[in-house]
């Protein structure tokens, strides 16, 4: 476990060293040029450039700062799908003899496409309705989980309010966010939490990562403000139901997590304090999938969280099934539920290929 953090560097460069040299043949190839350097230049500086510009910049508040982070992000995400209309054409062209010409013309219509594609699958929002038996429950709850809006430089107050519209829509008896509602500082402003007075519902808030990337105090301070509950590793009742919830945490001392510090306390050794009654139908809020056996051990019955963005864009979906045992859907671990939600925002590109960006409906009814 230890060596995980540098294989996945050394996994990573891997690629990029890769696509870099793929992609600057494959330009070379298409325009015929000559003088290869600048080229090769050019194709190595892009994942760089993205890289420190999102580094420096992903807090930026200035409009300068926020331009630049948006160029680098959707740059990226056009070089992803550059590279996959390639991998296409190279495709094609084992079966079909393609001139230079046409490759370029199949490898950058099929990017067009598929940018343009990627960006509507980002933006739309889906309503994901699931029933969820629950032992206890003496009648149906409706519930609406909300996880990784991430307002920031892509999202602001038009998509809140669409999210918002739609969750009124299903007319929740709760609502319940397991993080990441920001993603950048540059939406840490009150006008981006006041929407949230619209919601017709009780709402109960845990964080995640980039929350506490982006400034954790403040953005509490701003959830209570406007009525939501924030639950920092405790527990509360509405109606039948007893909800726990958990700051952004590792899930032991032997777990790796890039994005929880190993200087907080951890899920084995917070769930035990909360001392829940294992009798009552029990949710647990926490934003990353991990720390299940935990959740199990302390009765609880349905565990909802996010935070995988199920990879978001192929092919990182197969690269978040290795990293997480539950990367999206509904799974059981000895009787208790886990609901990992794809997330409704994105974070970087604001692009979705391969996932859905969902609010999540749920029913709880009695189990029989």
């Amino acid at each position: 476990m230890k060596l995980l953090p540098y294989a996945i560097v050394v996994v990573f460069l891997a690629l990029i060293a890769f696509t870099v040299i793929y992609l600057s043949k494959k330009i070379i190839y298409i325009f015929g040029i000559e003088s290869t350097r600048l080229v090769y230049i050019t194709f190595s500086l892009l994942p760089l450039i993205f890289m420190v510009v999102s580094g420096v910049f992903t807090n930026a508040t200035g409009m300068i700062g926020h331009i630049l982070y948006k160029t680098a992000s959707v740059t990226m995400g056009i070089y992803l799908f550059v590279l996959l209309s390639f991998l296409v054409a190279d495709g094609i062209g084992i079966f079909v003899k393609l001139k230079p010409s046409t490759f370029g013309l199949i490898g950058f219509g099929l990017a067009f496409c598929i940018t343009l594609f990627g960006y509507w699958r980002g933006a739309s929002i889906q309503i994901t309705p699931m029933t969820i038996p629950m032992e206890g429950l003496t009648k149906k709850v409706k519930a609406v989980h909300l996880t990784d809006i991430h307002i920031g430089h892509f999202r602001t107050n038009g998509f809140l309010q669409e999210i918002i519209e739609k969750t009124n829509a299903q007319n929740p008896d709760v609502v319940l966010i397991t993080g990441d509602y920001l993603d950048s500082e540059y939406a840490l402003k009150e006008k981006y939490f006041e929407p949230l007075k619209q919601i017709k519902a009780p709402v109960y808030f845990v964080d995640g990562n980039h929350d506490h990337a982006t400034n954790m105090d403040s953005i509490y301070s701003l959830m209570k403000k406007v009525g939501v509950h924030v639950l920092e590793n405790e527990k509360a009742t509405f109606g039948e139901l007893q909800i726990a919830g958990l700051t952004h945490m590792l899930a032991d001392r032997n777990s790796f997590d890039m994005h929880a510090s190993d200087e907080k306390p951890t899920m084995d050794e917070v769930l035990p304090t909360l001392k829940m009654i294992k009798e009552r139908p029990t949710i647990l809020l926490h934003h990353a999938p991990n720390g299940i056996k935990y959740a199990n051990e302390h009765g609880i019955d349905l565990y909802l969280t996010g935070h995988t963005h199920a990879g978001q864009i192929f092919p990182f979906n197969f690269v978040a099934n290795m990293i997480f045992d539950y990367n999206r859907g509904l799974h059981d671990y000895n009787g208790t539920k886990i609901l990992v939600s794809e997330g409704i925002g994105t974070f970087g590109p604001p692009f979705r290929l391969g996932t859905k960006s969902e609010i999540i409906a749920l029913d709880l009814i009695p189990k029989h």
